[in-house]
């Protein structure tokens, strides 16, 4: 995986000099995200494409930006992704008359971009952000993969488009200033830490959607959609997709092996990671290195609850003896643990998920001086039903997002006037519409089918997308690649359009997915409860932000204060809930909120944040 930069501007501009300084700020921005190399094009008048490189496939082969010159136009690429089935795809385009100079997949991308331009993408398999100016059309085309699992921000401003892997290129930038509208904040205060699709929260920064492409040239944007998710009636049975749900998971683990470069497995002994950690052991040459994350004193904290019933690290061990990986614990203090949080924040450019970032960020760090790449079991709960709200009656009837049911609590923590000018509660009910609107319907489905297909299609498009952000900007915050089986878009094409008892058969979560690889498994394995991401118990992490956000609120000059109802904070502060529910997805009880408000504050002061309201 790498970091890409840079824009496009069809009109005059600043001096040479003063663009290659913008540039290299641009691209130092991303350093992180490509440790072993580093490139910039500017050979076209008005464009700029630069490139921070991790290597993962062809190390002698693949730099980037990429060049290649057809019917007298000069054309460059900056990627950043994988592409599973590039050697098939090479062989295509071999046949078609192209030459390749490298093993790399950029250039079958770039190739690929030449032979078919946009109808280029439905042919990848894989996840992945580019950039590729265009010297015949004169045109500057983005792109994203079918899930959004590699990120790609843009925005056009005095007549330039300006791009990047992460908002803190663009903010390098400057036609960028990090100004935060009414529809900004509402997006951090009243939906973060998920974000509204397309929505970048600062003004004027956007997001390329999953699965869609962006063109811009003097005539200005035009965008287009390469992949949708889509209705269809099922026509299988419930043995035949079960085989089907295993035959695709299993050659989307063996694709996603492809590497030159040291690969494992993130193993938390649940049903989701396991089942990848066992498919990669049948099919990796030689032994499996498996990873697995806990926290300091977790056994003596650890009290089972609703959402976490039991702790990993058994689990992980008897699945890492069950297949032989060579396997590893990463154990998290809660001293490093606090202090990883401002690392998040910087990473993500936004405010997180507090703990659940910042462990992670120590778990990748901690992984990455023996692997490069990792495979992951994101994605299977959104696809196969295994969250909590698939399941209870409540939050099948709400009528907003269910991993978010606790709102009106929520919104009490802002300050009334605030709350009056913003209108969070309109604001989260205009979005929830709007993801209503777009679920493909299937005529004739029943009720309740229905239902379990927007519960799908919301967890897909608005939770899912807070988790690949984490996901990416804490493993790349340490040049580590993670890559998502379940994601593969014949899978996740497949699954969408399975009928809920065939999803989970007798109302077991996840019950076909059980079926599909229980000869993989322990029994007790295949039958364990769903457990999210572990979460720290430790009492200490709870004080220190809760003195942390009570320092702020007795320093009126923070620019967190005059948004919040103090009084009402305060006494969160002196009389926390004993056993809070979360107030966002399965984790973020009151220390965590306490630790979200905090991580605001600090964003605000260290990216100096304006408030246009």
């Amino acid at each position: 995986m790498c970091g890409i930069t840079g824009w496009f501007r069809p009109g005059p501009g600043p001096d040479a000099r003063e663009e290659a300084a913008v540039l290299d700020a641009m691209v130092a921005s991303l350093a992180c995200r490509g440790p072993d190399g580093e490139g910039r094009y500017q050979e076209a008048p008005g464009v700029a494409l630069g490139h921070r490189r991790l290597v993962v496939v062809d190390p002698a082969g693949g730099a980037q930006p990429m060049t290649a010159r057809q019917g007298g136009a000069d054309y460059a690429l900056t990627y950043n992704g994988e592409l599973y089935n590039y050697l098939e795809l090479r062989r295509e385009l071999e046949a078609r008359g192209h030459h390749f100079r490298t093993r790399s997949d950029t250039e079958v991308v770039l190739r690929a971009y030449l032979e078919w331009q946009e109808e280029a993408l439905p042919r990848f398999n894989g996840i992945f952000a580019l950039a590729v100016w265009d010297g015949a059309r004169q045109a500057l085309f983005l792109a994203r993969d079918r899930l959004g699992v590699k990120p790609l921000f843009y925005g056009v401003r005095q007549g330039t488009l300006v791009f990047g892997s992460e908002i803190k290129a663009l903010l390098q930038h400057p036609a960028f200033e990090p100004v935060l509208d009414a529809q900004g904040l509402n997006e951090v205060l009243a939906l973060g830490p998920a974000r509204t699709p397309g929505e970048g929260v600062f003004r004027d920064i956007r997001e390329v959607l999953p699965g869609q492409w962006v063109r811009f040239d003097r005539h200005g944007l035009t965008r287009g959609t390469y992949w949708r998710l889509e209705a269809a009636p099922y026509r299988d049975d419930p043995l035949t997709s079960t085989h089907r749900v295993r035959e695709l998971l299993e050659d989307a683990v063996r694709l996603q092996l492809m590497a030159d470069v040291p690969l494992a497995t993130l193993l938390s002994g649940g049903l989701d990671s396991s089942a990848v950690t066992a498919l990669a052991a049948r099919h990796i040459r030689g032994r499996l290195q498996t990873f697995a994350i806990d926290f300091v004193d977790q056994d003596r904290y650890f009290r089972p609850d609703a959402f976490q019933t039991s702790l990993d690290r058994p689990w992980a061990r008897e699945v890492a003896a069950w297949v032989n990986s060579d396997h590893h614990e990463v154990m998290v203090a809660n001293a490093e643990l606090v202090a990883a949080h401002d690392r998040a924040l910087e990473a993500r450019d936004l405010p997180g998920m507090a703990d659940v970032d910042a462990s992670l960020y120590l778990f990748f760090r901690a992984i990455r001086p023996q692997v490069t790449v990792a495979l992951s079991g994101e994605g299977a709960d959104e696809l196969f039903g295994g969250y909590p709200w698939f399941h209870r009656p409540d939050a099948l009837a709400a009528e907003t997002f269910p991993w978010a049911l606790r709102l009106a609590d929520r919104l009490r923590l802002l300050e009334p006037g605030l709350r009056r000018q913003l209108e969070p509660e309109a604001y989260v009910a205009e979005r929830y519409r709007q993801a209503l609107a777009e679920v493909p319907r299937l005529p004739g489905e029943s009720a309740p089918e229905a239902r379990r297909r927007e519960i799908t299609y919301l967890s897909l498009t608005r939770f899912l997308p807070v988790l690949l952000d984490r996901k990416d900007r804490m493993s790349m915050a340490v040049g580590l690649e993670v890559r998502v089986p379940f994601l593969d878009h014949r899978l996740v094409e497949y699954v969408w359009n399975l009928p809920w008892p065939v999803r989970a058969p007798g109302q077991v979560p996840k019950g076909i997915l059980r079926h599909a690889v229980e000869d993989l498994l322990p029994p007790a394995v295949v039958e364990r409860r769903k457990t999210p991401y572990p979460s720290t118990h430790d009492p200490e992490y709870g004080r220190a932000w809760r003195d942390a956000l009570a320092a702020i609120l007795d320093d009126p000059a923070q620019p967190l204060v005059p948004l919040l109802d103090t009084a009402y904070v305060r006494g969160l502060l002196d009389r926390p809930p004993a056993a809070p529910l979360p107030w966002f997805g399965q984790l973020m009880g009151t220390a965590q909120l306490f630790a979200f408000l905090v991580q605001v504050n600090r964003w605000l002061v260290r990216y100096r944040i304006r408030l246009a309201l």
